[in-house]
C-alpha cells in the first residue's frame, strides 16, 4: 500500500514536498517514482528513484524537481520547486519492484498539486 501527502494548492514560482509511505512491500526491492496526470491526458513520469539513490526526472522538471527516498521509514519524497501553473496534476506515487517477490507493482490513491499563475 502506497499512502501520498502533501499536494495543495501554490502560486507559481511555489514550492511543494510530496510524501508517500509504502506499507507491505519490502521497500528496497522497489524503485519508487512519481507519475502525474491531467484530465483527458496519459499518466506520465515526473521522477523515480532506485534503492541505491540512482535518480531520472523528466525532462520538464529536471533541475526543479527532487526525488528522494529513505529505506529506513519506507518512504519516497519529491521536493517540487519553481512551480509552474503547467505543474498542475494529480501526482500518484509508484513502486515497481526490479528484485525478488511480491506484487510487480503498487499505485498510490493520488494527491492534487495546482499551481495558480
Amino acid at each position: 500500500q502506497l499512502q501520498a501527502s502533501g499536494g495543495g494548492l501554490v502560486q507559481a514560482g511555489g514550492s511543494l514536498r510530496l510524501s508517500c509511505a509504502a506499507s507491505g512491500i519490502i521497500f528496497s526491492m522497489y524503485m519508487m517514482g512519481w507519475y502525474r496526470q491531467v484530465p483527458g491526458e496519459e499518466r506520465e513520469l515526473v521522477a523515480r528513484i532506485i534503492s541505491g539513490g540512482s535518480t531520472n526526472y523528466a525532462d520538464s522538471v529536471k533541475g526543479r524537481f527532487t526525488v528522494s527516498r529513505d529505506n529506513s521509514k519506507n518512504t519516497v519524497n519529491l521536493q517540487m520547486s519553481s512551480l509552474k501553473p503547467e505543474d498542475t496534476a494529480v501526482y500518484y506515487c509508484n513502486a515497481y519492484r526490479i528484485l525478488g517477490t511480491g506484487p510487480r507493482e503498487v499505485w498510490g490513491q493520488g494527491t492534487q498539486v495546482t499551481v495558480s499563475s
